[in-house]
């Protein structure tokens, strides 16, 4: 059986993002709590790891998978350019639930799914998952369940679900109501918003000073 960290002991917490890192950087996945619910990933750079982690959602590649990132600047290395907008949104949203969508980066070796030369970011407000994603880099990132499943809001839930596809798992607590991000496509002139979540319609247009069409 796959171990279970508690995070809310310092020493458990320690070993558990140490396993966790350890397990990313080797290609397996890892459940880490988020500021949503929890989530699935593992290393954004392996493609062999996201086909992994779809086939332990049952899912294809016809949903692309998110990334997480640790920080505002590591989108800078991931997309074909920054827009005012999305510096705008990152400084009043980031970490937290929005989620935006930006062309990649034409260089990067990666395997999202059927992305269409587009990559969905967002810095999650949750300290685990934070340190973790410091310490290796972009996750990609899905919530952790079966699809068609309810996602999980505990470890417990996600280890029931996922068992032994996941290497470690990394226990934050009951992750609260599991509210979506916002998601926020920025690829065109006029930005979209195809979801709306944690972060209202009103909140984006406010930042962006600018009406925000809806999908």
């Amino acid at each position: 059986m796959a171990p279970t960290f508690d995070c809310s002991d310092p020493d458990a917490r320690a070993d558990g993002l140490a396993a966790a890192a350890r397990t990313v950087r080797a290609g397996r996945l890892v459940v880490l709590p988020t500021d949503t619910v929890y989530g699935l990933g593992c290393d954004a750079f392996s493609g062999d790891a996201v086909r992994a982690l779809l086939a332990a959602k049952h899912r294809g590649p016809d949903m692309p998978v998110p990334v997480l990132v640790g920080s505002w600047s590591t989108i800078d290395g991931l997309v074909l350019g920054v827009p005012k907008s999305a510096r705008d949104l990152i400084e009043a949203f980031w970490p937290g639930g929005l989620s935006l969508v930006l062309p990649h980066a034409p260089s990067l070796a990666w395997d999202l799914g059927n992305t269409l030369g587009t990559v969905m970011l967002r810095m999650p407000l949750h300290p685990v998952a934070l340190e973790l994603l410091r310490e290796v880099g972009p996750m990609a990132v899905s919530s952790a369940n079966i699809s068609g499943s309810a996602p999980a809001t505990t470890a417990d839930e996600a280890q029931a679900q996922l068992g032994d596809t996941v290497g470690v798992y990394l226990d934050g607590g009951p992750s609260g109501e599991p509210v979506a991000s916002t998601i926020v496509d920025l690829t065109a002139d006029a930005p979209r918003i195809l979801r709306e979540g944690a972060v209202t319609s009103e909140a984006v247009a406010e930042v962006l000073g600018r009406e925000v069409l809806t999908a």
